[in-house]
């Protein structure tokens, strides 16, 4: 190809993978729905967008360190903290037993149904297995589960991503090399690999302490070290067995996520940028790569192995992984009802298909479409089909308000009790050990890390937070946070108005809603000390003197702030009031 060529095509695939996700966020549908008909169109109709053309030999090594950096990221939303119990024991299950279970039923069902041959079908079960958090993720952001259901369901997206990888290496190789086909080598390659794996990660780890606890970088420098880091520890992996980089990824991310030392937020703002476009030029590359010529003759043969993957085998996989544990019948039911495949499965394919074609292996040339077309069956079934099954099996969390209210002062502790009692779920953050100690002796529900990570970004989706409340005594602090929140969240953020106004505190602050303008910190906490007490009253009538509205509940559950505007719903729809009042 041209210079030229090369430029226009790069230029189109990038605009290509931003243009399907913003229409994807504009039609609230997961962007792998939108992403790959419009690679695969590209791919037809256009010479240009063609990855093989574009980066020859050089488009397979760069497509596993892109999806090591995914997979560090994914990793960073995982805390080991927060795998306990039951929770852990499905996670571990549904890895193991889904590897061991998946790649054979979908090997078996492959080879009779697509017409290939036995190491065809051997490969494509291998690459069937994983799903992963590019895909699991946005469809659990549109059905909004229970915590505990989205946890494994994130968990075990990305471990068997990692772990599916390997799997295919493996399969890969011992179909290419004879040496490898014996059962007890290939157990001792997969428990190789692990361990380069494993290590690698670790290494990794340490380096991203020493650069970012000891060196303590700074927001730009400590970003761009975490992309070298992950990006150079996956390369060596890779370089000495393939594929291995994709567990030091994720283990890096995890020990990052987990490691109170790091102290570093969930997600940055420029990682959520980065992996967002990682993923939309890899969807938009790998699907063009797919022609309408070999689509057409496995598409009926795709549906039916869909149908095995989705009625059978995952049902069967999560029955499994869930016997004696604690889960409800819905969770369990739900578990068994998600499985979409994602970029690991179209990246695997992409880079083993051609490799068993050139080997002579029957049937190789199908593995890629037919995956392209299991990803595209899995993720639209799934996502049409997720939210009403959740809804009917009574998974999903309620509709009321969660607000995350960010103070320790114990006038706020009092607000978050009051608010409990109403039916809420209630977070809070606060910055101060003994802030922090007053909220856990109140039973009340603390929110980890920095205020960035649970307030915005996908810390926040997880969470499940509605809206913010800055209820702290600095001005100064909730005025800064309003700004950065207002910059870096989709939720709506509320602080307190400023007991001192000056240009450090005000201004039109169009950052925020400011609570009612009497309500300061200090009075709040003046009042709150003189024995007033956060109250709850019915919503006819008027407020007895003294009485100052706070926050009204309407019919649904949903929690609005009294501001400088007053009530935030009409009075016919309110329920019941939150007052600061004598006790």
């Amino acid at each position: 190809m041209t210079s030229e060529q090369i430029l226009i095509g790069s230029g189109l695939t990038v605009v290509l993978a931003v243009a399907s996700q913003l229409l994807a966020a504009r039609l609230r549908i997961p962007a792998i729905i939108v992403l790959l008909p419009v690679g695969f169109a590209a791919g037809a109709v256009t010479d240009d967008v063609h990855p093989d053309r574009l980066l020859g030999q050089a488009f397979s090594p760069l497509v596993s360190l892109a999806v090591a950096v995914i997979l560090y990221d994914a990793g960073l939303g995982l805390d080991l903290r927060k795998l306990t119990g039951h929770t852990r024991q499905a996670v571990v299950r549904l890895v193991w037993i889904g590897t061991l279970l998946t790649a054979p039923a979908a090997a078996l069902a492959a080879a009779p149904v697509l017409g290939v041959s036995g190491q065809a079908a051997a490969m494509l079960g291998a690459i069937l297995v994983v799903s992963g958090p590019t895909v699991v993720g946005p469809l659990l952001n549109f059905v909004r589960p229970t915590e505990r259901v989205q946890r494994i369901l994130v968990w075990e997206g990305s471990l068997i991503d990692a772990v599916g990888g390997i799997l295919g290496a493996l399969v890969f190789h011992a179909l290419v090399n004879e040496q490898h086909r014996k059962f007890g080598a290939g157990l001792l390659e997969f428990a190789a690999s692990v361990g380069l794996g494993l290590l690698g990660g670790l290494v990794g780890a340490v380096l991203l302490w020493w650069l970012l606890v000891r060196l303590r970088l700074g927001e730009v420098l400590d970003t761009s070290a975490q992309l070298a880091a992950v990006v150079g520890v996956a390369a060596v992996c890779d370089a000495l067995r393939e594929d291995t980089g994709l567990i030091a990824a994720i283990v890096m991310g995890v020990v990052v996520a987990t490691v109170p030392a790091f102290d570093l937020p969930a997600r940055r703002t420029f990682f959520e940028t980065l992996v967002s476009l990682i993923v939309g030029v890899l969807f938009v590359s790998i699907s063009s790569t797919v022609g309408w010529a070999s689509v057409r003759p496995v598409l009926l043969p795709a549906l039916a192995l869909v149908a095995v993957l989705v009625l059978v085998v995952r049902p069967v996989v999560a029955a499994l992984s869930t016997v004696g544990t604690d889960l409800a019948e819905g969770e369990r039911a739900f578990l068994g009802w998600m499985a979409p495949r994602g970029i690991v499965a179209a990246s695997t394919a992409a880079t083993f298909s051609a490799g068993l074609a050139a080997a002579g292996v029957g049937g190789a040339e199908k593995i890629l479409p037919a995956t392209f077309l299991v990803i595209v069956l899995t993720v639209t079934l799934y996502g049409l089909t997720a939210v009403p099954v959740a809804r009917l099996l009574r998974v999903t969390r309620p509709a009321r308000s969660r607000p995350l209210l960010v103070g320790g002062e114990p006038w706020t502790v009092e607000l978050a009790t009051v608010l409990r009692s109403a039916g809420l779920d209630v977070l809070l953050w606060a910055g101060r050990d003994e802030q922090r100690a007053r909220i856990a002796a109140a039973g009340l529900e603390l929110a980890d890390g920095e205020l960035l990570a649970a307030a915005s970004g996908e810390g926040a989706e997880q969470e499940g937070v509605t809206a913010v409340y800055l209820l702290t005594a600095e001005d100064e602090f909730n005025a800064l946070a309003a700004a950065v929140l207002h910059d870096g969240s989709e939720l709506p953020v509320f602080r307190l108005p400023a007991a001192a106004p000056g240009p450090g505190v005000v201004g039109d602050a169009p950052a925020a809603m400011v609570l009612p303008a009497a309500l300061t910190g200090p009075e709040l906490a003046r009042r709150h000390a003189a024995g007033a007490r956060i109250l709850r009253r019915p919503a006819d009538g008027e407020l007895p003197p003294g009485h100052d509205l706070l926050f009204t509940l309407d019919r649904a559950g949903h929690l609005h702030p009294a501001t400088l505007r007053g009530e935030a719903v009409h009075p016919g729809q309110v329920t019941e009031r939150i007052v600061l009042g004598p006790a």
